[in-house]
């Protein structure tokens, strides 16, 4: 069973750029996207109707063009649900929950604490209040999986130039100890637990050839809960950085159920 994640940053677009052949390409059971920048009402025929696949959506309701998550799925959820019950952080349509029976699985799309402090809080809020969400469920016995766009490199392994992006959001030591945190209690990175020294990126700049210089942060992610590994549920994970469309490429698992 292979799950996709992928940051589209505007479904719009890269639809226009052979989507649907990209997805028929890779082959995923389930598609989680992130940065969708759609309305209900701005959603394509062949946006809803993607041969084999249910789809779920979550939208911003704070404004038009902005944030949303979608998950593309051939295997149909027991049950789903959008945020995780704070308004402040559901109206900017981030989360969808599906829940597999196996597993719970989250498609996430983290703030971005890049513009201002005010924004920088929003994000660590948005943390704090997310896994402390996942917690319960995690302390009930239940098997998560968290992807997504984190907007947070964890190591220095993790970026091109670190030393220069330190007093930067997306690396602050703010923002990478809740990484530290999360792993501590219980979370797993699957790429870094499979390839603890292989150094790939998720994200490239649209600015000074970044992509074409590999000038990257790895950002999005699968977290799991440690169960799913040590029952060797979770059997690979990778980063498929040859494929184009968006700034962001996408990030899977394997899982053998």
């Amino acid at each position: 069973m292979k799950l996709l994640s992928w940051n589209v940053n505007g479904l719009r677009a890269v639809f226009k750029k052979g989507f649907v052949e990209l997805v028929q390409s890779m082959q995923p059971d389930i598609l989680c996207l992130q940065e969708t920048k759609l309305q209900e009402d701005q959603r394509s025929p062949e946006m809803l109707d993607m041969g084999g696949f249910q789809s779920y959506w979550d939208y911003a309701s704070t404004r038009k063009g902005y944030s949303g998550v979608a998950v593309y799925t051939a295997k149909h959820p027991e049950n789903h649900r959008n945020g995780f019950g704070i308004e402040r952080f559901d109206a900017e349509g981030r989360v969808i929950e599906l829940d597999y029976g196996k597993f719970i699985l989250f498609n996430v799309y983290f703030p971005n604490g890049q513009k201002d402090e005010e924004r920088l809080k929003y994000k660590l809020d948005f943390y704090r209040d997310f896994f402390a969400y996942t917690d319960e469920l995690k302390d009930q016995g239940k098997s998560l999986i968290i992807t997504g766009d984190f907007n947070t490199a964890h190591n220095e392994i993790d970026l091109k130039n670190p030393k220069s992006n330190k007093d930067r959001s997306g690396f602050l030591r703010i923002e990478r100890d809740v990484l530290d945190e999360i792993i501590s209690r219980g979370y797993v990175d699957t790429f870094r637990h499979f390839y603890p020294d292989t150094v790939k990126y998720s994200w490239w700049s649209y600015r000074f050839n970044a992509r074409k210089n590999n000038a990257g942060w790895r950002i999005d992610y699968f977290f799991v809960t440690r169960d799913l590994i040590d029952s060797g549920v979770v059997r690979d994970a990778f980063i498929l950085n040859d494929i184009a469309g968006s700034d962001h490429c996408p990030v899977g698992i394997e899982l053998s159920l």
